[in-house]
């Protein structure tokens, strides 16, 4: 059916069309279907996309497109171009096949990578290629072809240099922000290290929700690079940037899901090292009761990891470190990033914990290019943070990122607290990550940057009746209120 392009001031960050309900009859389709959209030109192009309803915006004898159609395929505005309906892609098969236990080829795992990219699968195809990876896993031919098809899509990112270095952490620890310290400990030693990150999934804050609380995250490919050449580093989000746009899509269906299939877990990882060119990689993996992995789940993955890394001919090591509680003070992006500069700043002094496992990772890196001499790598780490270099390097970065440090001050924004004390004498038995991670969330992390926890103990430390053991920061009386009670529901912390 032929229809006229109508153009609207719409990203939805994935191609989207409308149609009006009288025209989606007359095709045969209905929200959420598949539609082909093609241009009526001696070379035409096509795409695939999923609809959406409407009778206001656009007439019978219209198509709406989101920005992202418009720009692949060059379109303006009347122009008239043939919109039909999609038969499932082929991909859609070896997803079938993967459901009933089958071990999946190259070609076909490209296949239906190319159409996650293209936007060919709906969602719940997608959630059905995630659940059979979840459930009838992926061995590690297919984990390698899984790596390849995510990191060949989008854009990469090519710097001359041999040291480029990156560290990565799977996750799931409240306030384990080493990155930002590792970042600029590494930079400020002559490493290029361009970190990417992500918003909070399972956390509380995400390395990005945290320095976006001073400082921009979201740029264009031109304009990271620009950053890099400047400081030797950045600290952003990488969604904006067009790399592994496979990755974020299923990413998303994992959420909804709520399951994490290890193989696409190494291949998210790796896949972004790949684009981002990194030549030397550091993943930490934190183990323990309330960690993502047990210890015996976290040695596995490290042997993927490692075996992965020399396929790929990447210099790559694995740490396990000890996930049984919060590291750090503060949970929450202002509060994390008190933290960091804490340690940062040679004059000041923050959380222990962090602060060594900070340098700790750093050290790894340091060692594994050759910066520092085996068993001398944490020992120039600290000396580089004594020296002010990282605080000096941190704050060039943020700079860059047309950042201020002055936005940790509130202002005149309200901030409501709530101290939280031990309700007896004993000893500190039990912090649940999880828990921790929920309760920050509801007192308004990450979106409102002052929410979250202020923890003053750790595991094993004795307390008094009475004794505060925790503050609860929000941005609003309700939200106070809601952490408040759900504190009191769940009780995070034991005592013994």
């Amino acid at each position: 059916m032929k229809l006229k392009v109508k153009l609207l001031r719409w990203s939805a960050g994935l191609p989207v069309a409308m149609l009006n309900h009288k025209t989606a009859e007359k095709i045969g389709v209905q929200l959420q279907d598949r539609i082909q959209i093609k241009t009526l030109s001696r070379h035409p192009k096509t795409l695939v996309t999923i609809i959406d309803l409407t009778d206001k915006l656009v007439k019978e004898d219209e198509v709406a497109t989101s920005s992202e159609i418009k720009q692949r395929l060059k379109l303006r505005i009347g122009q008239k171009i043939d919109v039909s309906l999609a038969s499932p892609p082929k991909s859609f098969d070896f997803i079938k096949k993967k459901m009933n236990g089958g071990k999946l080829s190259k070609s076909e795992i490209h296949a239906i990578i190319a159409d996650v990219v293209n936007n060919s699968l709906t969602d719940s195809e997608l959630a059905l290629f995630v659940s059979g990876m979840y459930q009838h896993r992926m061995n590690l031919k297919e984990t390698i072809s899984l790596i390849e098809a995510i990191s060949g899509t989008g854009n990469r990112l090519k710097l001359r240099s041999k040291f480029v270095v990156d560290k990565h952490c799977i996750g799931g620890i409240p306030g384990n922000r080493t990155t930002p310290i590792v970042v600029s400990i590494c930079a400020a030693a002559g490493l290029i290290i361009p970190k990417s990150s992500s918003r909070a999934i399972t956390s509380a804050a995400g390395t990005a929700d945290v320095i976006e609380s001073i400082a921009r995250v979201d740029f264009n490919f031109k304009e990271v690079k620009k950053i890099i050449q400047k400081t030797g580093a950045c600290l952003i989000w990488g969604g904006s940037l067009g790399m592994v746009p496979a990755d974020s899509k299923i990413i998303k269906v994992e959420k909804d899901l709520k399951i994490d299939p290890e193989a696409q877990l190494l291949a998210s990882i790796l896949a972004k090292k790949l684009a981002f060119g990194s030549k030397y990689i550091l993943i930490d993996i934190p183990y323990g009761k309330h960690a993502k992995v047990s210890k015996i789940r976290g040695y596995i993955l490290k042997k993927k990891f490692e075996y992965l890394g020399k396929h790929f001919h990447k210099k790559l090591k694995c740490v396990l470190t000890n996930g049984d509680e919060p590291i750090g003070n503060g949970i929450g992006p202002i509060l994390e990033l008190k933290d960091i500069i804490q340690i940062l700043d040679p004059k000041k002094q923050g959380p222990v914990d962090l602060e060594k496992k900070s340098l700790f990772l750093a050290g790894e890196l340091l060692e594994m290019t050759g910066k520092a001499k085996e068993g001398n790598g944490i020992a120039l780490a600290k000396e580089i943070i004594d020296s002010g270099k990282a605080l000096k390097k941190f704050k060039e970065i943020i700079k860059a990122q047309e950042g201020d440090l002055n936005r940790l001050k509130n202002g005149d924004k309200p901030i409501f607290t709530k101290d939280i004390h031990a309700y007896k004498s004993g000893k500190i038995k039990l912090i649940e990550n999880k828990k921790i991670s929920s309760l920050a969330k509801v007192a308004g992390c990450p979106s409102d940057k002052f929410a979250g926890i202020y923890l003053y103990v750790h595991l094993r430390d004795k307390v008094d009746k009475g004794d505060k053991i925790l503050t609860l920061y929000a941005e609003s009386k309700s939200r106070l209120n809601q952490a408040i009670n759900f504190y009191e529901e769940q009780k995070p912390i034991l005592i013994r």
